[in-house]
């Protein structure tokens, strides 16, 4: 490995995995109350903390419910800024207002929780669709990859930047072919005592090359991270591997970018340059916005 990555891993750490047996989460469970919302059961864990399944007594409709326990990530001198300052990062979710964006309902803090009320989500990760057994059609995945990209660049108009693009984060359902994008400025509000330390947050294996090294991002980090998801969701296979994290992001940030074709030789070569522009190490040479990269889809997609 080059030395200049390695000094560039001094800004990046593990993020600790979630302790499930430790205090706060146990009491985190007997809660039955967050602001107006019912608590009905855990459905998961996602990066901030426990997320719930709550009903909304005020406005007769489910919700998901996803906590940080603050008390756990500062000390008592710092808590009422990082209150604070969760509340400021949360109000830049309730800008955003598009079809294909998970809908944000409010935020607050209770029962030393400081929680995020959003739309629950009917359907299935895309993570469902990440093997080469269970892959999409075509003509559906571009679909989703277009009005992915076109909430991508309605998201950068609005200043806000998604920082974990990735299968995990792209809702489909197939009855309805309702597409959502979640966790919109999460990596955000967790980062509030993160970045102290440097670490950047996501998932390695579709970290854009300027997030790896801990460099300033903006839109055009997610639309790498999207051209990874597309990479994986089209041939089954991550663009970028390695047995640990610090072999993925050496590969993403010195590795050239792996040609589609040996995986998928049938793909329009269309489809093949979206993903190869998407991937691109320089962000310069990447589409300059979601709506561009979405207009490239949509042209592959008429020519099927």
């Amino acid at each position: 490995m080059s030395m200049q990555f390695l000094n560039h891993l001094q800004f990046w750490k593990k993020p600790e995995q979630p302790n499930v047996a430790s205090p706060q989460r146990r009491a985190s469970l007997k809660v039955k109350m967050l602001g107006q919302y019912e608590i009905l059961r855990e459905i998961g864990r996602g990066s901030m903390g426990v997320v719930y399944l709550g009903w909304d007594r005020l406005n007769r409709r489910d919700a998901a419910l996803k906590t940080m326990s603050l008390a756990s990530e500062f000390d008592q001198h710092a808590l009422e800024d990082a209150k604070a300052r969760f509340m400021r990062e949360a109000e830049f979710l309730d800008t955003l207002n598009h079809p294909n964006i998970v809908d944000f309902y409010s935020a607050g803090e209770e029962h030393g929780l400081a929680y995020i009320a959003m739309e629950f989500l009917r359907g299935v990760e895309l993570t469902e669709y990440t093997k080469p057994g269970s892959l999409l059609p075509l003509p559906t995945l571009l679909e989703i990859m277009e009005r992915a990209a076109e909430a991508l660049g309605y998201a950068h108009e609005q200043k806000i930047v998604h920082r974990d693009v990735k299968p995990g984060n792209i809702m489909y359902d197939a009855g309805s072919n309702v597409i959502k994008m979640a966790d919109f400025g999460i990596s955000r509000l967790t980062n509030l005592s993160r970045t102290r330390t440097g670490v950047v947050l996501g998932s390695p294996y579709y970290m854009s090359p300027e997030q790896v090294v801990g460099d300033k991002v903006n839109g055009q980090s997610d639309l790498f991270s999207l051209g990874a998801t597309f990479y994986q969701l089209v041939t089954g296979h991550l663009p970028f591997k390695g047995e640990t994290d610090m072999q993925v992001m050496y590969s993403i940030t010195q590795d050239p970018t792996p040609d589609i074709s040996t995986i998928r030789p049938d793909l329009p070569q269309g489809i093949r340059a979206i993903i190869h522009r998407a991937l691109a190490k320089n962000k310069a040479e990447r589409f300059n916005n979601g709506y561009e990269m979405a207009q490239a889809i949509r042209r592959c997609a008429l020519a099927l």
